[in-house]
């Protein structure tokens, strides 16, 4: 009994005995890879990281030059222009007064601003924004056919802040201008603005991809809203900030529209020194009848017309 007891005991400390230097030796061993895959990781990301600094260091340079030379290659574009601005709510002041200084450098005058709501694009007050775009209609213009409040408001906006392109004169009068803009003002849709005058053109400034709830209707509808505003002029630019011409962007949108493309120019990158003298240089564009995609997106033809 005791030689059996003996015997049994022995095995069990030979496997006891095998078993951890199997796991220490096991364990060396594997420590030793993932010592040695961690290091070459580590030198991946030094590497990637050294690459975007490079290449965010090349993309300051670029629009430092573009915001140095933009404003002297602008001068006599938009000479004796007129064009009104259009701001969406997630537009960005400093786009904003960027394009209104470089219209300016390029011999054009800002005749207003009209500043958009949030309540402008929200699909659960569309019903609300088509009702009250039909009751504010000045005498003597009309309204699309379509049925979308984005294609109707453009309708009604565009009448009274662009000039007739064939005619040159204002499309409403001053007193139905003022009554309109104060309903759309009072319904939640606009804020009202200090002082507008029609213009000739017109730049819609927008901010990035729509989020939350419905950020494609929303998209659908600022879309559908500037592309009418073109139509309602001599020309309109759609300028938005990296991300707009995704397919939650306004501009990413009328990028998937055929129709639109070929009257509206879009630009993707507003919040550069490089985009911003883009919009304008698409406007003179838009005065000779032509349209394009410009930006740094997938979607965009080209950088600059």
């Amino acid at each position: 009994m005791r030689y059996h007891i003996i015997t049994i005991a022995a095995v069990f400390l030979a496997l006891a005995v095998g078993v951890l230097l199997g796991s220490s030796t096991l364990s060396r061993t594997v420590l030793g890879g993932l010592s040695d895959e961690r290091s070459d990781l580590a030198k991946q990301v030094s590497d990637l990281q050294a690459q975007r600094n490079a290449l965010n260091a090349r993309l300051a340079g670029e629009d430092a030059f573009a915001g140095s030379i933009g404003p002297m290659a602008l001068r006599g574009e938009l000479d004796q222009r007129t064009v009104v601005l259009v701001t969406t709510a997630d537009a960005k002041p400093a786009d904003r007064d960027a394009i209104r200084n470089l219209i300016g450098n390029a011999g054009g005058s800002v005749t207003g601003e009209l500043q958009l709501t949030d309540g402008f694009a929200d699909p659960q007050r569309a019903d609300q924004l088509r009702d009250v775009v039909t009751r504010l209609l000045p005498a003597g213009v009309q309204l699309p056919t379509a049925s979308d409040p984005g294609t109707l408001a453009g309708g009604l906006i565009g009448s009274l802040v662009l000039i007739n392109k064939d005619t040159n004169q204002p499309q409403a009068k001053p007193a139905e201008v003022t009554a309109a803009l104060t309903g759309l003002a009072d319904g939640g849709f606009v804020r009202m603005p200090d002082k507008i005058l029609p213009a000739q053109l017109a730049v819609i400034l927008t901010g990035t991809a729509q989020s939350g709830n419905g950020a494609g209707d929303k998209a659908a509808t600022l879309a559908r809203f500037a592309t009418q505003i073109d139509r309602s002029g001599a020309g309109a630019v759609l300028a938005g900030d990296t991300g707009s011409a995704d397919g939650t962007g306004a501009v990413g949108v009328v990028r998937a529209d055929t129709a639109a493309t070929s009257i509206l120019s879009t630009v993707d990158n507003a919040e550069s020194s490089a985009g911003r003298v883009v919009t304008v240089l698409a406007l003179r564009e838009q005065l000779d009848g032509k349209s394009g995609r410009y930006g740094n997106a997938g979607n965009a033809q080209s950088v600059v017309p």
